[in-house]
């Protein structure tokens, strides 16, 4: 009985060495291949995101092509580059332009602000404090950029380095672009690829349902809240830019801002078309022409979200939110599309997740009292 006691512990004692030898490579390895990964995981997963809303234009732009997956990625991308790339950079590159141009005013003391014209002081609630500031910066601009000099450089390179990071957002909207083009001419094997993956994970049963679910949640939140904010931010920066209005790239920024947080584009509108009739040189018919097409820019949203939502977004608005202002606190620009997305699909996972747990619990409850019923003839014939 001793011996075999021994042989027993030594046994043990042999496979949980082994048991933690293979977890400690497992696990190493793991390490290794996310530390590989880290620096494109931001990429990829922006590309995900593109190539799973994009993917049923991308079907029938092949279905129009006889069928040829690469040559419609390829088309989808280069139509996409010339429609978003290209207006962000032009809006990028005025946002810098703009910063760099005050900056250097400053550091050579020729800043020049010109006086405020009389309608100022008639805007509604803060015009007369607005009139009273702006004429005293204009009358005596030297006194105050010498006084508040530290702070408007300081104010001017937090301008520039948000400035780069505009630029380097923009290099990395392009190669998503790429990186989703090549994952929408190879969807039917990829698809096939995570749904065997979520199945190992979810089971069989389960795994599909989630792989549906999580795909509609993304093309509903990227497409009908991120892609409406998106593109009514470059319309409303290219209106910005046609009009002459400063620092139009910024305000485009801040556009997109508001349209993610569900916050009308008038708050922005409104304020650029006030400064356009009272500070812009440009004749009667092109400030009309321009305030037509700024408010149509502003109002985009409610003809684009009937279009692009379709259903509506499984995950309460609140969700969305603070996955747009998380996602914008850790990443950026790109962490205003992966943080809504994401927080939007883990959520919708979780809750089906916890009403799957309901739904079996109700199962085994009517199946106990079906069984009780069947074991009980008496109750059966009362």
């Amino acid at each position: 009985m001793q011996l075999d006691s021994a042989m027993l512990k030594k046994l043990v004692s042999r496979d949980l060495m082994d048991l933690f030898i293979r977890l400690g490579v497992i696990v190493a390895l793991v390490a290794i291949c996310l530390r590989i990964f880290a620096p494109f995981m931001g990429l990829l997963t922006w590309a995900l995101i593109l190539a799973v809303a994009l993917y049923p234009l991308h079907q029938r732009i092949a279905r129009s092509l006889g069928g040829r997956q690469g040559r419609a990625s390829t088309l989808m991308i280069l139509v996409f580059v010339l429609l978003l790339v290209v207006p962000a950079a032009l809006l990028g590159s005025s946002l810098a332009n703009h910063i760099f141009e005050t900056y250097s005013a400053i550091e050579n003391n020729t800043l020049q602000v010109s006086p405020p014209e009389p309608s100022v002081a008639e805007w509604p609630v803060i015009g007369e404090s607005v009139y009273t500031a702006w004429s005293a910066v204009s009358a005596d601009l030297p006194a105050f950029v010498a006084e508040n000099m530290a702070q408007l450089k300081a104010y001017a390179r937090v301008g520039l380095s948000m400035a780069g990071g505009i630029a380097g957002d923009v290099l990395l909207l392009l190669g998503a672009l790429i990186v989703a083009g090549v994952m929408m001419a190879y969807a039917e094997s990829g698809g096939e690829a995570i749904g065997r993956i979520i199945a190992r994970f979810a089971g069989p049963k389960e795994g599909p349902r989630l792989h549906k679910l999580s795909t509609a949640t993304i093309r509903s939140v990227a497409v009908g809240v991120v892609g409406v904010a998106f593109i009514q931010s470059l319309l409303m920066g290219t209106s910005f830019l046609l009009a002459g209005i400063p620092a139009a790239g910024l305000w485009a920024l801040v556009t997109l801002v508001f349209g993610i947080l569900q916050l009308p584009g008038l708050l922005i509108a409104l304020p650029a078309i006030g400064y356009l009739w009272s500070m812009g040189d440009g004749s009667t018919v092109a400030n009309v022409v321009y305030t037509v097409l700024i408010l149509a820019s502003a109002l985009a949203d409610n003809f684009l979200k009937p279009m692009l939502l379709g259903r509506g977004v499984e995950a309460p608005m609140p969700i969305i939110l603070l996955g747009a202002l998380g996602g914008m606190i850790a990443s950026g620009i790109v962490g205003l599309f992966i943080g809504a997305t994401l927080l939007a699909v883990g959520y919708v996972v979780f809750m089906e997740w916890v009403h799957y747990t309901e739904e079996l619990a109700t199962e085994e409850a009517a199946g106990g009292a079906a069984q009780t019923v069947a074991t009980d003839p008496q109750s059966s014939e009362q």
